[in-house]
């Protein structure tokens, strides 16, 4: 299944390059820095600032990075802190020949090995999060581990008009839009949640109570 879409993102990519080359589409949008850092009880006292290197790693032209804590009390069964990534990419295809380009987004599934995390599950699951196009919508769940350390994450593939769970189906999307668009934007949005004690609901909570906050705001971040 993988080599067959491999090949047809190839064999679209070129027809795409040689008919569509000369059109390049990049919306309007507004940028991450005026991201509100208050939701509710959620506060982002500190957005982080990546270095050079890593964001020419990434690929990103903007993002979001911090980690979001519950002010004004803790909740019983609810973590109090969670990180947050929203990284948008201009573009993710080469300006000459018009393949994948190192500005793609790299999927957090094969990153996160290299990290030095183990997943221990992963799954597709459905979310029903105000903002987000097509909702209720399918997003990547995660469980991972290192050392004695746990966290759940979430995370999708967001970008016009669309929510995409699947890395195959990303690739074969970016083919798609550039051709009928002219555009090959696009962004990773991702939520991460300490896990405490074995306690995934509490995490899980958490998510659920900071997630449509944020997810309800993406829209002019992140066009359609």
């Amino acid at each position: 299944m993988k080599v067959a879409v491999a090949i047809g993102f190839l064999l679209l990519n070129l027809y795409v390059y040689h008919e569509f080359a000369t059109r390049s589409v990049r919306p309007a949008r507004a940028t991450l820095d005026h991201l509100p850092l208050e939701q509710g009880e959620w506060v982002c006292e500190h957005p982080d600032r990546m270095t050079d290197d890593v964001v020419g790693n990434l690929g990103v032209t903007d993002y979001h990075l911090c980690n979001w804590s519950r002010v004004g009390g803790s909740v019983p069964g609810m973590m109090p802190l969670q990180n947050v990534y929203i990284g948008y990419h201009a573009s993710q295809v080469r300006e000459e020949g018009g393949g994948i380009g190192d500005t793609a987004i790299h999927p957090p599934a094969h990153c996160l090995p290299g990290a030095g995390w183990d997943i221990i599950r992963l799954e597709t699951v459905s979310v029903d999060l105000p903002g987000l196009p097509g909702a209720p919508a399918g997003v990547r769940r995660l469980l991972i581990a290192k050392g004695n350390e746990r966290q759940l994450v979430y995370y999708w593939y967001q970008g016009n008009g669309r929510v995409i769970a699947e890395d195959w189906q990303k690739i074969l999307y970016l083919g798609w839009d550039r051709a009928r668009r002219g555009r090959t934007d696009g962004a990773l949005v991702r939520f991460t949640v300490p896990i405490a004690n074995g306690d995934e609901a509490s995490s899980e909570a958490a998510f659920r109570e900071l997630a449509p906050r944020i997810t309800a705001l993406l829209g002019a971040y992140i066009p359609e």
